[in-house]
């Protein structure tokens, strides 16, 4: 303990650390508190100043504490608040706190030695001309010759983490920690597969299991290519992350000079992070998988992750939870399975419940009982899947591993259960006994060497000292503290708080003075809808924003709250990002990105023009973004009001979706079944609208349908036309599809393309795109909404045609 506060004092006090760098340097001693350990020197743990520094300072590397006196060479983030570790050497084996030591010997290799002398680790550098090792401004340590030359780096080597110019090939992993707070190996890892694709793998005590990317896809519907014959991957300090299968990503602060990692996390999702220099915080500026529930292996055998609204691990009824703070164990149950007979067995339905994989047997256009009845018939059969996908689909489970809980599952599981045990009424709510985020750790202590073994990786252990934990404890208590007499004296509800915890780290909370200032006084109108009114600004740190002033839609300050960190939430590229908010007295203002083209309308309609490859990108991107919303967003976001001025185009013409939370905002309080009042735009409302049927994300393909026949003919489609043949006025739209409709039944070659398409073009576009988007249009104005195809059906067709 007494080490750990002197550790801390020379953090506090450069000049002092400084004094002992003099010292050790002037006494040849052989600890170091440079950038460099020469051949024939070591670093000790009992010595907290031992420490490799990079030359920019950026990352330190020495003797990490996992633990009540136990240890891992490390190296790790300079300037991060909790010194995130990028890098262990040891990280299954932790070694003594007294007596340790790593040393760079006279043989070339570098040895990591416990207490008792015994050899944890080294390099593989033995009989090689090896003279220093050396923590490089990359966060690499690299071992060199004489000439500068590297003969090993702990880049080849990686643990959970990626940093940028660190090559990531097909002989390396990242594997995850096993828990929150934990540095043993995990069981998610990441790693480049045998077909050259870069995939997230769950791979426990119990099962194996592929979840990324998605495993109902074909490697080329998920956008990636098995035909290259190379694996290499890179994340460049811009914070592209770039693959030879194809995969490309974007910080979404990309540029130059943030410190970024790319990290398998223990929750078995791939993150990048950017640091925040100012408070020394982790951002998360991607993420493989927005729906924690699609990690396979997550909740462990028997167990259903569900949405609570966070995502959380559950038991089914008739089980149990094996182990609280292992979550890897999964569910017991209460029961012996046996093989019983019929009489004897019940079943018990989870309404939009499923289990991936294990499927027994497979069965369409087959009745509930009769799926029934073939679980049944199986000892084998655990429960069994019904989907009412107008197929009727039934798969029964021998093993129920991957469980989940969303609202898109269109069906239910049927668990089998003995016929006397008690369990909670059929369809009943799933409890959700535990955070996924929340995994408890157990502490470690280490007397002597021999306590760690080969089944050493199986135990979990803790990081904070009982100092330490005292510590946190006073500064919880005086924040805890401090913000109660905040709110107290600013009279906002206690419901406010988490909200405003929740956005202080995303957003900014603007004053209405300040944004009457950044808009000069709301002077520059960009555009008007039905949701208010848009006004240019410029923030105090240049950044040009769009600046929205909602209308009297909103109950109070506490709905608007909630409804903002719903929104806050959602994040995509193509969708217009959210800075800001406002909520102040009467004022709801909302502060997005500046898009500098514009909607979409401006563009496409005469008398501007728009080419086929931005066209073509703008229904591509369009399609990501509802398809995002609709099956990937946690909320499951309804837009409700897709047009083209809704659509804004930045500098490249990528597409970026605005206004898609005002839906959310304004019907706050009416049944999830309907909308309280009729929202969109005539001309691109669906037909339910104006029936009584319930509004579905249906209500969006349509729009979008009406919206790539417009891109399509370069006009609108919503005006009105004389009907030639009964000489009364028909919508323009109606008009279009009846003729498409009959080129598409009645073509002998592709000519009807080249009438369909706009003649502004004059030919200059592609023939299979068009026809796909001819396609896609027609099917998603269909009258009946259960004919139209779901966006996710969309974007893969358009993303099989991409060029």
């Amino acid at each position: 303990m007494l080490q750990k506060m002197r550790y801390q004092q020379t953090l506090q006090y450069p000049s002092f650390l400084s004094f002992l760098c003099s010292v050790f340097f002037l006494s040849f001693a052989t600890s170091a508190t440079n950038n460099f350990l020469q051949r024939g020197s070591s670093l000790s743990v009992e010595v907290d100043s031992d420490l490799l520094v990079s030359p920019d300072k950026s990352f330190t590397g020495g003797f990490y504490a996992v633990g009540k006196n136990a240890y891992c060479f490390s190296i790790w983030f300079t300037n991060s608040k909790d010194r995130t570790v990028v890098w262990m050497a040891n990280r299954d084996k932790p070694v003594n706190g007294r007596g340790s030591r790593i040393s760079l010997r006279r043989d070339g290799a570098m040895v990591l030695a416990d207490v008792d002398g015994s050899t944890v680790w080294q390099t593989n550098t033995t009989a090689t001309d090896v003279q220093r090792a050396e923590l490089l401004d990359s966060g690499n340590l690299a071992l060199k010759d004489p000439h500068g030359k590297i003969l090993w780096q702990s880049f080849d080597f990686p643990t959970n983490t990626l940093l940028p110019n660190q090559p990531f090939t097909k002989s390396k992993k990242l594997v995850s920690a096993s828990g929150r707070g934990s540095y043993f190996s995990g069981y998610f890892s990441l790693y480049f597969d045998n077909d050259n694709v870069l995939r997230l793998m769950y791979d426990g005590p119990d099962i194996s299991s592929l979840y990324w990317p998605d495993p109902d896809f074909t490697v080329f519907q998920n956008g990636r290519t098995n035909y290259n014959s190379s694996r290499i991957a890179i994340l460049d300090e811009m914070g592209t992350f770039l693959s030879t299968d194809k995969l490309q990503f974007n910080a979404a602060d990309m540029g130059f000079g943030v410190k970024r990692r790319l990290t398998m996390d223990y929750d078995g999702n791939l993150r990048l992070y950017s640091l925040n220099n100012l408070s020394g915080l982790w951002e998360v500026s991607w993420e493989a998988l927005t729906e924690p529930c699609k990690v396979h292996g997550i909740c462990g055998r028997n167990g259903i992750c569900v949405y609570a609204p966070q995502a959380q691990c559950s038991c089914p009824p008739g089980y149990g939870v094996t182990d609280p703070s292992n979550w890897n164990k999964g569910c017991k149950p209460k029961f012996n399975k046996t093989c019983s007979q019929a009489n004897d067995v019940k079943f018990v339905e989870l309404a939009n419940v499923d289990f991936y994989g294990y499927d027994l047997d497979y069965s369409t256009e087959s009745s509930i009982d009769s799926c029934r009845n073939l679980c049944l018939g199986d000892c084998r059969c655990e429960a069994f899947s019904y989907r009412l996908t107008g197929e009727q689909l039934c798969f029964t489970k021998s093993a129920l591993f991957n469980g989940f809980r969303t609202p898109d599952f269109p069906g239910s599981i049927f668990l089998k259960l003995p016929a006397s045990l008690e369990t909670t009424e059929p369809n009943s709510t799933l409890i959700a006994t535990n955070p996924i985020c929340g995994i408890r750790e157990s502490e470690i202590v280490i007397g002597s060497p021999s306590m760690f073994d080969n089944n050493s990786k199986k135990q979990t252990w803790v990081y904070l000292y009982s100092f330490v934990s005292a510590i946190g404890a006073v500064e919880v208590l005086i924040f805890v503290l401090g913000w109660w007499f905040l709110f107290r004296g600013h009279g906002v509800p206690a419901s406010l708080e988490d909200g405003y915890r929740a956005l202080s780290s995303q957003f900014r909370k603007f004053s209405y003075a300040e944004l009457r200032k950044v808009t000069k006084k709301f002077k520059e109108e960009l555009g008007r809808g039905a949701s208010g009114a848009v006004y240019k600004g410029i923030l105090a740190d240049e950044r040009v924003v769009a600046v929205k002033r909602l209308g009297d839609m909103y109950e109070g300050e506490e709905v608007f709250w909630a409804e903002i960190s719903t929104i806050g939430r959602i994040n995509h590229m193509n969708l217009v990002r959210m800075w800001g908010f406002c909520s102040e007295r009467g004022h709801r203002i909302l502060v997005y990105e500046y898009v500098e083209n514009g909607s979409l309308d401006r563009h496409l309609f005469p008398p501007n023009f728009l080419g086929w490859k931005e066209r073509f990108k703008v229904a591509l991107g369009t399609a990501k973004g509802l398809a995002y919303l609709h099956h990937e967003c946690l909320e499951w976001v309804i837009h409700c009001d897709v047009k083209p001025e809704n659509i804004l185009l930045d500098s490249e013409f990528e597409a970026k979706i605005a206004d898609f939370g005002l839906a959310k905002l304004s019907q706050r309080g009416s049944p999830s079944s309907g909308f309280s009042r009729i929202r969109g735009t005539k001309g691109y409302m669906a037909p339910e609208w104006a029936s009584t049927l319930p509004i579905t994300a249906k209500v969006d393909v349509y729009s979008y349908g009406v919206v790539i026949l417009e891109m399509l003919k370069g006009i609108r489609l919503s005006s009105w036309v004389v009907n030639n043949s009964t000489e009364e006025q028909e919508p323009e739209l109606t008009r279009f599809v009846r003729i498409v409709k009959g080129k598409i039944q009645c073509r002998e070659d592709d000519s009807w393309i080249e009438k369909i398409v706009d003649p502004r073009l004059e030919g200059q576009f592609s023939r299979r795109q068009a026809t796909t988007m001819v396609e896609i249009g027609i099917s998603c104005v269909e009258e009946d909404r259960n004919k139209r195809p779901a966006m996710a059906s969309v974007l893969q067709l358009l993303l099989e045609c991409e060029e």
